[in-house]
């Protein structure tokens, strides 16, 4: 099985706009993921070719796939949000992995 990668567990964020200070520091962490809008709070935005535009997912708890690669990114601005209104969660089983509901 060489040649092949690790399997890791998906993981998907969703900002809680109610607690969003608009600060924008996600999207300055990770600007493929998240971004603020006209009304000044951060959403998120799922993962698109690049080339092309992806659409603000502005519904509330609405979640966008985290790409491995931006992981770290995503998390960073989870650990820094103000609002602490950024929760990563693993797909599987919906348990908060980062964010103000993880477990310590």
């Amino acid at each position: 099985m060489s040649g092949e990668h690790e399997v890791v567990e998906d993981m998907e964020v969703w900002i809680d706009q109610d607690l969003c200070t608009g600060d924008g520091i996600c999207a300055q962490y990770a600007p493929e993921v998240f971004e603020l809008d006209i009304d000044g709070l951060a959403y998120v935005k799922p993962p698109v070719p690049a080339g092309e535009e992806a659409e603000l997912l502005t519904a509330p708890g609405a979640a966008a796939p985290v790409p491995l690669p931006l992981l770290n990114d995503v998390v960073a601005s989870a650990k820094e949000c103000p609002g602490e209104c950024i929760h990563v969660r693993r797909v599987a089983d919906g348990a908060e992995v980062y964010g103000p509901d993880a477990a310590a």
